[in-house]
Order: C-alpha cells, then sequence, then structure tokens
C-alpha cells in the first residue's frame, strides 16, 4: 500500500467505526476502499475483521463503562452466532458474493419497513438484561445472523439490531450495546478461518483499525448521549443506502449520470 493511501483508509476506517457502532453497514465504506487500494477481495474481507474487532474491544469498553453491556446476553445469544460465523466465513473463503448480496438489500428494504410501520418497537424495550432461557427461534435466529456476519459482515449489525429489539426486547440503545459484545466474539472466530486460509493482510488491517477504534469511541459517547430516537433516525438512513447499495441502484445510478 502506498503510503499516500494511509489517511483514507484511516478516514474510511472512522467512518465505518462510527456507523458499526451506532448501526452497522460500515463495512460498506471499507470493503470498497480496500479493493481500491489494491487487495483482491476475498483478501480484502478478511483484512477487514481485523478492524471490527478492534473497534468493538473499544466500543465495547466504553458501552460496559456506561453499565449498557449485557454480559449474559451476549454469551447466550452469542454461542449460535458464533458458530454461524465459522460456517459463514468458511463459505465466503472460496464463494461468490454477488447473489448474496441482492437477497440480503432485499430483506432490508423489508426491514426498512418493519422500523418505520412499527417505530414504537424499537424505543420501548421491555429488557435491561437477558435472563430467560433462549427460544428454538432466537437461537435459530443469531445462527443466521452470525453465518451472515461471517460471510460478508457488512449490514450484519442491522441484522443484530433487528433480532436484539423485535426478538429479545431490548431497547435500542442497550441492543447497541449488545451488539458490539456479539460482533467481537464472533468476528474473532470468523477471523481466524481467514487467517488460516491466508486472507488477511495485517499492516492494511492494523491501519484500518486506527480509524475503526476512533470511531467507535466516539460513537459510543454519541450513542448513550444521544438516546434511542437519534440512533433510530441514522439507523432508516443506513438501512436505505446499504440497500441501495447491496441491490445494484446506487451503481446504476452512477452509471446514469456518466
Amino acid at each position: 500500500m502506498a503510503w499516500y493511501f494511509v489517511p483514507a483508509v484511516i478516514g474510511a476506517g472512522f467512518l465505518a467505526g462510527f456507523i458499526n457502532t451506532l448501526a452497522g453497514s460500515g463495512s460498506l465504506v471499507t470493503l470498497p476502499m480496500l479493493i481500491y487500494i489494491g487487495l483482491p477481495p476475498t483478501v480484502a474481507n478478511g483484512t477487514n475483521r481485523v478492524a471490527i474487532v478492534l473497534q468493538n474491544v473499544v466500543a465495547g469498553a466504553s458501552f460496559y463503562r456506561r453499565d449498557l453491556l449485557d454480559l449474559r446476553g451476549i454469551f447466550i445469544l452469542g454461542l449460535p452466532a458464533v458458530v454461524g460465523s465459522v460456517v459463514g466465513a468458511q463459505i465466503a473463503v472460496n464463494l461468490n458474493e454477488a447473489l448474496m448480496r441482492r437477497s440480503i438489500g432485499a430483506v432490508m428494504v423489508i426491514m426498512l419497513v418493519v422500523i418505520l410501520i412499527r417505530p414504537q418497537r424499537w424505543f420501548q424495550g421491555t429488557i435491561e438484561r437477558f435472563e430467560a432461557r433462549p427460544t428454538p427461534l432466537q437461537l435459530l435466529i443469531f445462527f443466521a445472523i452470525g453465518v451472515y456476519g461471517g460471510f460478508i459482515q457488512a449490514g450484519v449489525g442491522i441484522f443484530l439490531l433487528a433480532g436484539l429489539v423485535l426478538s429479545v426486547g431490548y431497547d435500542l440503545v442497550r441492543a447497541n450495546a449488545v451488539k458490539i459484545g456479539l460482533v467481537f466474539f464472533f468476528t474473532l472466530f470468523a477471523l481466524a478461518v481467514f487467517v488460516r486460509n491466508g486472507q488477511v493482510d495485517w499492516l492494511v488491517g492494523l491501519i484500518l483499525a486506527i480509524g475503526n477504534m476512533l470511531g467507535a469511541w466516539v460513537a459510543a459517547k454519541v450513542a448513550a448521549e444521544k438516546g434511542a430516537a437519534w440512533v433510530r433516525r441514522l439507523l432508516v438512513a443506513i438501512v436505505i443506502v446499504s440497500a441501495a447499495d447491496l441491490l445494484g441502484i446506487i451503481h446504476w445510478l452512477a452509471m446514469l449520470v456518466r
């Protein structure tokens, strides 16, 4: 990587860390950047996980100091997510991601409708700690999210928020904190799969992580101070942009402008 790409990579990392901590889909910023500087797509996918892991260490510590991190919930819901992430990462090592991107884009459109039609569900969480036994449906949901997170990472935070708020019952701010812990654990295992297959550039990953960690630190403070309403508005905007990107709408508009 040429030296003049370093500020751009750190800047992309900051934006991604900020977006990931408040909602998700920050990898839609970093993955194109990593490919642009010359990494093969598979290596970019693996290298991105280095920054994600370190980003969530910083964000998780910030949420923990504010007593928003439900460690029991992270452990219980994290187990199926970790298993799923290993499966997804193994698939990602050899599989083309184009069809899955389109499918996930369509699902995001459906989620956007849910967020807009039933906004009260995103504010009025009923629990602060996950004390009940997980249901089979909850285990299946977080396993499936883990598979997707292990496969491509981009957008996984949005699916986690949906699961944590609509399935488990957390309010949006606390769900954000729990999401950070879940992403940390299953990304750690997914990263191991990419490392084993030689698809991680450690130097680029650590440079990217500088930006991700700074963005996560700022975002954790913003989330705690602004509350669920502000986070939901950002979530809606991110889902719209992510769905448009995954469905190829942004690329189509860019081609139209040319």
